[in-house]
């Protein structure tokens, strides 16, 4: 792709529509392209692997949790060279596309606290009931993986269907992604943006869409970001000490289990 400020939104929702990503080669890039993986990794929402000691770090509330409330921080964070990643594929770019994603709320992100600092999470893009992960990262440990404990209770409270993590990865494999030909994952992304209100919540994916199928084409159904925050309202009000901006860690592990 030529170099550019930004990229449009409506072309970026479109090629998320039809299972492509833009990447660059380096931060310092100041061009991006697009990405088709022909293996892509997703989460099943129903087969998160919540670990009994993930579940006790879930409940115990170590880490605050809070949502859309550091997006470009989050951003920024994900895009730090670390010693496992001294570079990144979140250029300037990158950056000013899906703040405007943000601000028109088809992006969000999930942010962990600790001590009154921001020391993991993640951020990604919402379109109709698909949820796509963009990138996660973790400065103290368990962070990362008690963020995406709280996306997925998030999506499986809304009415999400699929939670794509593009690649995989051992750490996303621990928590239960799978890898699957891009044919099925178009399969199962197609019927997700098509489904409406016409899928109940026990639907199975990949119903009525082929690998050859085209793109469905918006409006698309979409899950409700904020359905979780009400599980955890009669906590709030009570003034729970554990209560956090996100619910209680045993609000999100009862949803996991």
């Amino acid at each position: 792709m030529k170099h550019l400020e930004s990229i449009d939104p409506a072309l970026l929702l479109s090629a998320y529509a039809q299972g492509l990503f833009p990447m660059a080669d380096g931060a310092d890039d100041p061009s991006v392209h697009w990405v088709e993986p022909r293996l892509r990794a997703i989460l099943p929402l129903d087969g998160f692997h919540l670990s009994k000691s993930l579940k006790k770090v879930i409940v115990s509330d170590r880490f605050r949790v809070t949502t859309d409330t550091a997006f470009r921080d989050m951003m920024a964070l994900c895009a730090e060279p670390a010693d496992d990643r001294p570079t990144t594929w979140i250029n300037p770019v990158i950056k000013t596309s899906y703040e405007r994603l943000f601000q028109l709320g088809h992006a969000h992100s999930v942010e962990c606290w600790l001590d009154g600092a921001l020391v993991g999470g993640l951020y990604g893009v919402s379109l109709g009931r698909a949820f796509f992960g963009e990138s996660m990262v973790s400065r103290a440990r368990d962070a990362s993986k008690v963020a995406l404990a709280h996306l997925v209770a998030r999506l499986k409270a809304g009415g999400w269907r699929l939670l794509d993590c593009q690649f995989i990865t051992p750490h996303l494999a621990s928590l239960g992604a799978i890898e699957i030909p891009q044919a099925d994952y178009l399969a199962r992304l197609y019927s997700v943006l098509s489904d409406g209100a016409a899928l109940g919540a026990g639907a199975a994916f990949g119903a009525g869409a082929g690998a050859g199928a085209a793109a469905p084409s918006p409006p698309f159904v979409a899950g409700d970001w904020g359905a979780l925050d009400g599980l955890g309202a009669g906590a709030a009000d009570l003034g729970t000490a554990c209560w956090t901006g996100s619910p209680p860690g045993y609000v999100i592990a009862q949803l996991l289990t």
